[in-house]
């Protein structure tokens, strides 16, 4: 059995669903789910039941999953050893959204001045996973804003931002600069993640209730929905977007939360320090 085999396994049986289990791995359905069948072919048994709604895992399943779980996590503190063993050792931090926030360079400095002969590889991630890879295995920490799905997660609130709705300067609203409440925008299209996504982010973006609107994945998209469509969507406060928009402050919405965010029960000490060196970086 592969390792990528079973952190695939691992993302279908944790969502239930090989749709949502796709998004939160950054790739398409169908080579997840080819692989799912060649490793009940390895296993030689049915690893979950499949039905139009879902999936549900089978006895095998449950057995794979916790043994699954265990081998990942094995594999990972094995990597760090050997990396750290031949004087390479790296950490991989996702990262979302705004990489010139003040903090983020904060924390970049004081994590090098820390750790000068570690390898920190940064992955950029879009709008559509909150945890900006963590789930999926493909970094070590994160670098985000919550509210997600928390579950397994260990996650360290750094800054609260207050959040404000994007607007073409022309708007008629974008003149509110008293604020807005979230009834007054019920009747406009509002940006939509892609199907998949996070429910409990979605929902935040959203105001917290269903809307319609347009599918975007990055921050330029966005804003490009806004120009183009009149869009509206939600945003942290800031002073430094292009002329042609206008940030007006929402008066009922519950702050944005900047957080840096690891596997429950990780023990690798480069992340427990990230998240340490992090919690200092952006008191400042």
């Amino acid at each position: 059995m592969e390792l990528r085999t079973l952190r695939y396994f691992v993302a279908v049986a944790e969502e239930l669903h090989f749709g949502r289990a796709a998004t939160r791995l950054h790739m398409s359905q169908p080579p997840l789910s080819r692989a799912i069948k060649q490793l009940e072919a390895e296993v030689g048994a049915l690893l979950f039941i499949r039905s139009a709604v879902g999936v549900t895992l089978t006895p095998v399943g449950t057995v794979l999953l916790d043994e699954a779980r265990s081998l990942l996590a094995h594999a990972d503190r094995v990597r760090v050893r050997v990396s750290a063993a031949a004087g390479v050792a790296t950490i991989t931090v996702g990262i979302l959204g705004d990489g010139t926030d003040p903090g983020v360079a904060r924390l970049a400095a004081a994590y090098r001045r820390a750790h000068p002969g570690v390898d920190i590889r940064i992955r950029d991630t879009d709008l559509t996973d909150p945890t900006c890879g963590l789930r999926a295995g493909l970094v070590d920490v994160a670098l985000t804003r919550a509210p997600f799905d928390e579950t397994a997660l260990a996650v360290r609130t750094l800054r609260t931002d207050p959040v404000g709705v994007v607007l073409r300067a022309d708007d008629p609203l974008a003149r509110r600069g008293d604020g807005l409440r979230l009834a007054e925008l019920h009747d406009r299209r509002w940006f939509q993640f892609p199907q998949g996504t996070d429910p409990i982010w979605q929902s935040y973006w959203n105001g917290g209730s269903p809307r319609e609107g347009t599918v975007v994945r990055a921050v330029q998209e966005c804003l490009q929905a806004v120009l183009w469509n009149g869009t509206v969507g939600l945003a942290p406060l800031r002073d430094d977007l292009p002329a042609e928009f206008t940030v007006v402050p929402l008066i009922d919405m519950p702050p944005s939360r900047v957080v840096a965010v690891c596997n429950e029960g990780d023990s690798n000490p480069l992340i427990r320090s990230f998240i340490e060196i992090a919690s200092a970086a952006y008191r400042h």
